[in-house]
């Protein structure tokens, strides 16, 4: 069972869903790829988390840009467009029965392979494209510890850490590192040792009555994040993108992290600090609160 960020209420439906496999709907316990798939071989595709909110894809526009983007930097042709990608995942809804509290895992990779073998000339055939939407709400969970790990963040000429991709291992060592120290999620630097994000969502600090976030020079480009920065904007919140430092985090009145599942998660503690009261603080609450709303307007 998922614990901190990705609490979620254990839904039995989830059990006979039908998974999207290149067109074809399929119950759950039949959905398989081959193990030439390139995802499977070697991590080679893209991946998007949305979320299905009164039979609504919450900010779609911004998912398929952020998708569309990575893939073209990876040189995977989808064979279809963001509009007909987007039909399909509302198909496979429609035919679930779907409206709300789903969350929906969009998965595309390069495709079948001849033979194990990097080079994509090995491939044969187009894209792989799954869709698995589950029954998924949010739990509520007591604020997150958070604990900062060795490993980094990397620049963009190693693996650029804007591509959303299958190749998570760095997250994965991340979180790892982070559970075996006991706490929920990890804290990643960049590689000036700045603050960059956490291994499965993004960092936020309030000090001083200010949200500060990482530059976003070394993070995922977030949906939520981008939309949180945009509601300070917009309300009067001052807000900066910058680079701070742990000591900068152990002295915030506040800290939360961000993401599609969990919308915004306050935190407790980093590295054994306690942040503030500890508990859930009024900057949190205000920027759930016009956090919510935005979804609403979004999916009226």
């Amino acid at each position: 069972m998922a614990t901190g960020t990705h609490a979620y209420e254990d839904d039995p439906r989830n059990e006979t869903v039908l998974i999207y496999i290149n067109g074809e709907l399929t119950p759950r316990p039949d959905a398989k790829i081959s193990v030439f798939d390139s995802g499977f071989l070697l991590g080679d595709g893209m991946w998007e988390g949305m979320r299905l909110h009164k039979g609504k894809l919450a900010f779609q526009d911004q998912h398929m840009r952020r998708l569309y983007e990575n893939l073209k930097a990876v040189d995977i042709d989808i064979g279809m467009t963001p509009d007909q990608l987007v039909g399909e995942i509302m198909r496979t809804c429609d035919a679930n029965g779907m409206t709300d509290d789903i969350h929906i895992r969009l998965v595309v990779s390069r495709g079948l392979k001849r033979t194990p073998y990097q080079h994509p000339n090995a491939n044969v055939g187009g894209a792989t494209i799954v869709i698995i939407p589950e029954h998924k709400k949010a739990r509520e969970v007591a604020p997150l510890s958070l604990f900062t790990v060795h490993v980094h963040r990397g620049a963009p000429d190693t693996q650029d850490p804007k591509w959303n991709s299958l190749s998570k291992l760095n997250c994965i060592a991340a979180c790892i590192q982070a559970d075996k120290a006991g706490a929920d999620e990890a804290v990643m630097l960049d590689p000036h040792g700045f603050v960059a994000t956490c291994n499965s969502t993004h960092f936020f600090i309030v000090r001083h009555g200010e949200v500060w976030t990482s530059t976003g020079d070394y993070c995922l480009p977030g949906i939520t994040r981008g939309n949180i920065v945009a509601l300070c904007r917009e309300n009067g919140i001052p807000v900066h993108e910058k680079n701070f430092s742990l000591t900068e985090v152990y002295g915030a009145e506040e800290a939360f992290v961000t993401g599609t599942f969990g919308g915004l998660t306050p935190v407790a503690s980093v590295d054994g600090r306690t942040l503030g009261t500890g508990e859930l603080g009024p900057m949190t609450v205000r920027l759930r609160e016009l956090y919510r709303g935005l979804i609403e307007r979004e999916c009226a």
